[in-house]
């Protein structure tokens, strides 16, 4: 098995935990704001943060095993753990967003006063505290899909708390009591869709598929150019996480070669997968006339 050296990213560690401090502060101050005020959008904003508290707290867990050393029994270590967060933090992302829309569909029929004032100022707290949190975290997230799945969670908040505001500004000068309630369903549809897209993305990586920028008859056509290559087969291609990805195959030679040639060999395929399509982890079994399937996907 081949590692072609890859640059990778530091994913700073620290600023999950400054982020999840930030929350836990507009945590409680929104909840008790909330119950204070009679705002159902401000005690949402605040679940909201709250599962954010949680799932910061998972992606910081994560992000710690996953530099855990290979071991004989963890042989590639532990980092898939992040991808498992990101999957986890998702569903939450929903299950809020389904729990929300509960409540606000069942206030929009009952709407009640709110201390508009309050929530105003506590809406601008959420969006300052929240949007520091974003910028901890904007460069990780595009390297990391455990760290984006933290982003995204904060990201939705700072979003969350802009509604809350718009809304406490219009009870505040219209008395429009049932904005409340809208602005706390439109938070929950963003959330799901965000939720959603972020469960697909994490699902297939789990699940092995083949990454989506990647086209393995291109990668066929493209190694079959290296002179001495007659034919790669019985190919996978996957993400062991967002820094790793992995091929295995088998490859066919043109002649009987020996081990020291197909090194050589070996060495100019890996170029090619690495150069142009960014395969770092390489795994190719030789082969020279071998009675097996050919095809490039074989079914096990």
């Amino acid at each position: 098995m081949s590692n072609v050296h890859i640059h990778k990213h530091e994913v700073k560690g620290k600023n999950l935990i400054y982020s999840i401090l930030l929350n836990i502060l507009i945590t409680v101050a929104q909840l008790a704001g909330g119950i204070i005020s009679g705002s159902l959008a401000l005690i949402s904003d605040a679940l909201h943060n709250f599962s954010d508290v949680l799932s910061l707290g998972f992606s910081l867990f994560a992000n710690k095993l996953s530099r855990k050393k290979a071991s004989i029994n963890q042989t590639f270590g532990y980092k898939r753990a992040e991808l498992i967060a990101a999957f986890i933090n998702a569903i939450t992302l929903v299950v809020v967003a389904l729990i929300l829309t509960y409540g606000a569909i069942e206030r929009l029929f009952n709407p009640h006063p709110i201390e508009s004032g309050l929530v105003i100022w506590l809406a601008i707290l959420g969006i300052a505290v929240n949007g520091f949190s974003v910028l901890l975290l904007q460069n990780d997230a595009k390297h990391n899909i455990n760290m984006k799945s933290a982003y995204l969670h904060l990201l939705t908040d700072m979003m969350a708390s802009v509604a809350v505001l718009i809304g406490g500004l219009l009870m505040k000068f219209y008395g429009w009591y049932w904005v409340d309630s809208v602005m706390t369903i439109l938070i929950a549809v963003y959330l799901i869709i965000v939720g959603v897209d972020l469960i697909k993305k994490a699902t297939k990586m789990l699940m092995l598929f083949t990454p989506e920028f990647i086209d393995i008859k291109e990668i066929v056509r493209e190694v079959h150019k290296v002179s001495g290559v007659n034919k790669l087969h019985h190919i996978h291609v996957w993400h062991l996480n967002d820094e790793e990805l992995h091929l295995e195959a088998h490859l066919d030679c043109t002649e009987d070669i020996k081990m020291s040639e197909f090194n050589t060999l070996l060495d100019k395929v890996e170029m090619v997968l690495f150069e142009q399509f960014h395969i770092n982890h390489i795994n190719i079994q030789p082969e020279f006339k071998k009675e097996d399937p050919k095809d490039f996907i074989v079914q096990d």
